[in-house]
């Protein structure tokens, strides 16, 4: 049988119509895998709004969110194509590029590291630590401790080694520890300890402390897919600090040991500590980065030891996915703190 018509033949105008209205987006949507840096919880809250919201979805693409933690290795899983997207720390995106790897931060959910320290009510401030022990982890060996131990001349045997149990720091009161506000600072504060915390981005700690990665392949070959993720994760990171409901649902979906009082807990922090909306992104948009403020923990890096000075470090990002996004938090979010 002919199965072809004329031009004006009916069925032929019906066919048209319906490639017409057949769309990229109406296609299925590209597969996209996410690798967060731990698991489930507010300072991963925007990729989880993204999903819950649609806003993945709406431009194309199928996001699979995958819990970090522990024992998981996100570059290894980045490089290897297991992941297409990762959460990952600037100042180890830096060591992976002076190692050849292909890896490429590109964009900054977080303006500064929520990484601070937690001490008892009679220290006021981090230049008050003199006499003190610092509970530090082995990662922070080679990340924060470097940076305090100068700016605040503190003593190599000062450190003593932090398990991630809060006991030490409980039971003595010349004893302070690293900590997130969103974790042991909770941790703490609902075992009646009462104490401080100190944000190290506040004294000039310089990284970011959780920016998006992804491999070099995947921007050559596909930077408009890279261009929807970031635009699609950085609204749903606006739309989480508004209203977090539908983006702590899938949280707990994941990692059902989280509970409503510690999400509500770490979404205020977000808030009070101006962690996504605060510094640049204030005026140019959440998720955007500098090249100053790159350079500025290179400098750090190179200069606390943990990064060669000939380390090609400004292959270790690109801001040309932030520099037009204009994701701009509202004024209420800006001005939180």
């Amino acid at each position: 049988m002919n199965t072809r018509f004329a031009l004006g033949h009916p069925l032929h105008s019906l066919l048209a119509a319906v490639s017409l209205a057949i769309t990229p987006h109406a296609l299925a949507n590209e597969p996209v895998v996410l690798l967060t840096s731990w698991y489930a919880q507010a300072e991963q809250g925007g990729f989880y709004q993204a999903l819950a919201d649609g806003l993945y979805a709406q431009e194309g693409l199928d996001v699979t969110i995958r819990m970090g933690g522990p024992q998981v290795n996100g570059m290894q899983l980045l490089v290897s194509k297991q992941a297409d997207f990762i959460v990952n720390y600037d100042l180890q995106i830096l060591k992976s590029v002076e190692q050849g790897l292909p890896v490429v931060a590109v964009a900054a959910p977080f303006q500064g590291d929520p990484q601070g320290l937690m001490t008892h009510a009679d220290v006021g401030g981090l230049d008050g630590l003199a006499g003190k022990q610092v509970l530090v982890s082995t990662s922070g060996q080679q990340t924060w401790w470097p940076w305090l131990k100068g700016k605040y001349r503190l003593a190599d045997d000062q450190a003593r080694p932090y398990t991630f149990n809060l006991q030490p720091f409980l039971a003595n009161p010349q004893t302070t520890q690293q900590a997130y506000a969103s974790s042991e600072l909770f941790q703490a504060t609902k075992a009646g300890a009462n104490p401080n915390f100190f944000l190290f981005a506040d004294a000039g700690y310089p990284p970011y402390g959780s920016t998006v990665a992804t491999r070099q392949e995947l921007i050559e070959q596909h930077p408009e897919r890279v261009q929807r993720f970031v635009r699609a994760s950085m609204e749903g990171w606006k739309r989480y600090l508004e209203n977090p409901a539908a983006g702590n649902a899938l949280i707990k979906r994941d990692n059902p040991n989280m509970s409503d009082e510690l999400l509500a807990w770490g979404v205020s922090t977000l808030k009070q500590y101006r962690l996504v909306t605060g510094g640049e992104a204030a005026s140019q948009g959440i998720g955007t980065m500098s090249d100053a403020r790159w350079q500025a923990t290179r400098d750090f890096m190179v200069e606390a030891g943990l990064l060669g000075a000939t380390a090609p470090w400004q292959k270790a990002y690109t801001t040309r996915f932030v520099q037009q996004l204009n994701v701009l938090p509202s004024a209420e979010q800006a001005a939180s703190r």
